[in-house]
């Protein structure tokens, strides 16, 4: 089902390849406004193109992508190419390191509608906005979407592996990740690829907004260019791992509540009604804690920490209107009974709450609560993938920030542009 091409990808000029550290940069959604204002301070970052500053961005953005096109700074490859990128990375406490294996492609960008990408949370419309402005001026795509497909006979590794072994880059980005880079652009393999995603549905893992927008501005486009096979803008740069055999690691995003009008004592009173709750020794150890059971959540008020388990039957008088799926996850359950049931932020409106902040660090929750600008964090625990597979398969959307993959792609290794004299190829030599 999912279209893919290659790509004849705009580059960093090689010269700048020892530098490739100090030129890539966070996704616009996690990078924090501490990294941005580093970042800004170096003319040649891709930050100008992903996150664009000034009164009108998306035209500052413009400007630099023709300046940068004009005196070399970035060049395009002259054949098209499938981009292997893999991710080295190790969690807190393991020894070991592990492996995120994948490919950046363009994918057609797929109303939600037709059933081939599969999200799992809505978007914010104003953040939707901002990414159709940038696409349109700019028409280039300085940071990959992430994808999964499913295929668990692994048919692409082999051809991954082998490129891989011979890298454009190697790089430690600003997670502590190493990240490397390589190109295949032998037809024959290349029409390995697209024949084995024809037949795949791909659920969307990061970057909701950013194909959104994509998926916007390509309807905006309808009826442009009768005469041509292969559009641009109807394609999305899109990073691509297998579900199968792969280091898929989901982060949890804990929860932090600014401006409680209820007293501490009285809002532990409210919870006590829907939670079984026990006093936790350390605040800075629930972090490590495994909570193992469904419906379980840490919570750090002012001094104080507790361990929270739904009590046994409340499910049953929560959510019934959702699909079992949806019904079913920790989120759910603390967006429904916490934020809307205890504290009267209903769900239309959390989304937007300026109360609720989602904060993946837990040294800051931490920091927060304790500092008192913060009323109250709630610690949340980690979704399993098999969850997040089946939400989307249902065709339904978990609550907001539930999942965090990581680690993030990496903005800069490679742009896309959809600019149509770009983006022409006779891609039918990929096509069986």
């Amino acid at each position: 089902m999912a279209e893919i091409l290659p790509l004849k990808a705009w580059r960093y000029a090689e010269y700048l390849t020892p530098k490739m550290e100090e030129l890539t940069a966070p996704l616009f959604d996690v990078v924090s406004p501490k990294q941005r204002q580093l970042l800004y301070e170096n003319p040649l970052n891709s930050i100008h193109l992903s996150v664009p500053q000034g009164d009108d961005p998306a035209l500052n953005a413009l400007e630099t992508l023709r300046k940068w096109k004009a005196d070399g700074i970035i060049q395009q490859d002259k054949k098209p190419g499938i981009y292997v990128y893999y991710q080295y990375f190790r969690l807190p406490g393991e020894p070991n390191e592990r492996c995120r294996k994948g490919f950046i492609a363009q994918i057609k960008a797929y109303d939600w509608s037709e059933g081939v990408i599969l999200r799992h949370e809505n978007t914010i419309v104003s953040a939707v906005n901002d990414r159709i402005d940038l696409l349109k001026k700019t028409q280039i795509q300085a940071s990959p979407t992430h994808g999964l497909y499913e295929d668990p006979e692994e048919q692409l590794e082999n051809y991954m592996d082998a490129a891989i072994s011979n890298p454009l880059y190697e790089l430690e980005d600003y997670q502590g990740v190493r990240e490397a880079m390589a190109v295949i652009q032998d037809p024959e393999i290349i029409k390995i690829f697209l024949k084995v995603l024809k037949n795949k549905q791909v659920i969307l893992a990061d970057g909701h907004h950013r194909i959104e927008g994509a998926i916007e501005y390509r309807k905006s486009m309808q009826g442009e260019l009768p005469d041509k096979k292969w559009k641009g803008f109807d394609y999305h740069l899109m990073y691509l791992t297998n579900t199968s055999g792969n280091h898929l690691k989901i982060l949890p995003t804990h929860r932090l509540f600014y401006g409680l009008e209820l007293s501490q004592a009285e809002f532990l009173v409210e919870i006590k009604k829907w939670f079984d709750v026990k006093k936790f020794a350390d605040p800075e150890e629930l972090g490590g804690y495994a909570f193992h059971k469904p419906h379980t959540f840490g919570l750090v008020m002012g001094e104080e920490s507790y361990t929270l388990q739904l009590k046994a039957g409340k499910i049953d008088q929560i959510n019934l209107d959702l699909p079992e799926s949806i019904r079913q996850l920790d989120l759910s359950v603390l967006h429904e009974v916490v934020f809307a049931r205890i504290l009267g932020i209903q769900p239309k409106d959390q989304r937007n709450s300026d109360q609720i902040v989602y904060e993946r660090n837990f040294s800051k929750c931490i920091q927060q609560v304790r500092s008192s600008e913060a009323s109250f964090a709630i610690i949340t625990r980690e979704l399993e993938l098999e969850q997040v597979l089946e939400v989307c398969r249902s065709g339904e959307v978990m609550p907001q920030k539930s999942t965090y993959f990581y680690p993030k792609a990496l903005g800069g290794l490679l742009f896309a542009s959809i600019k149509q004299d770009e983006f022409e190829f006779d891609y039918g030599t990929f096509i069986e």
